[in-house]
């Protein structure tokens, strides 16, 4: 049976674990996560003063990860339909000083409200398996890459080795979803829809094959963890640049998410 994805229900999810997402992810990985965001960045880096777009920022991990390797001297911006995860990533990116160069909006992956060839970077971290249709995801951020420009796709995997890929499928199947569900009660089972959604998730080799699909070249897989997560770049084809702006503005009935 198929993991329900409805845009509904993956919003009021994330909305009800928001809270303890942060504190979560940090332990059920050990704190990993926080250096797959930092290569991601490394094998995606921006350059130049060109905006950088994270999708599907979550609580902006990988958002602040951009801003803080250019120094504040690109303008980021992440966008996410769940507000209550926005509001955390607002906050965070306040205590970090990037008030005013990171921005968050409230926005549909499937249909961002951006001009084409604008981003040097697209991203989205653990996101992308999320989404209802991850093709139409994908094609809507390589149109507002620039071309030339890279998009990166960090997701989980799956050990290909054995025994690893038993030991960890026993984690992350048996212990996560009971240590998750304890730590962040709610009522929509998070933490069984995790390894639910990881597990019928593209496999590497097509994953590559739909980024190409969506009019990237170039695109390379580099697993990460012995394969427990990995990060997808692709390079935009064509050459040319983009101008700051807006389209499909009816695309996003809450836009800029104020500063309370």
């Amino acid at each position: 049976m198929a993991v329900d994805k409805t845009p509904e229900r993956i919003r009021a999810m994330f909305g009800e674990i928001a809270p303890r997402y942060d504190l979560l992810n940090h332990l059920l990985s050990a704190g990993i996560d926080r250096r797959w965001r930092r290569r991601t960045v490394r094998l995606a880096p921006a350059a130049g003063d060109g905006p950088v777009l994270d999708v599907c920022t979550g609580t902006g991990d990988l958002a602040l990860a951009y801003w803080r390797s250019r120094h504040g001297k690109a303008p980021v911006v992440g966008v996410d339909f769940c507000r209550p995860m926005l509001r955390l990533a607002q906050d965070k990116a306040r205590l970090a000083g990037a008030a005013g160069e990171v921005t968050f909006l409230e926005a549909d992956a499937l249909c961002l409200p951006f001009a084409d060839d604008l981003f040097q970077v697209v991203s989205i971290a653990f996101g992308l398996r999320n989404l209802a249709d991850p093709d139409r995801g994908l094609r809507e951020m390589a149109r507002v890459c620039r071309p030339g420009g890279r998009v990166a796709v960090l997701e989980f995997s799956l050990p290909r080795i054995w025994p690893l890929r038993a030991i960890y499928g026993w984690y992350f199947r048996r212990v996560l979803p009971r240590i998750g569900q304890g730590l962040a009660r709610n009522r929509r089972g998070a933490y069984n829809y995790l390894p639910a959604s990881v597990g019928e998730f593209l496999p590497r080799e097509v994953l590559v094959r739909k980024m190409e699909q969506a009019g990237l070249g170039e695109v390379r897989c580099y697993p990460l963890t012995f394969g427990i997560a990995a990060v997808y770049v692709g390079v935009k084809k064509g050459l040319g640049i983009g101008d700051w702006g807006l389209e499909n503005a009816d695309a996003t009935p809450q836009s800029l998410i104020p500063n309370p």
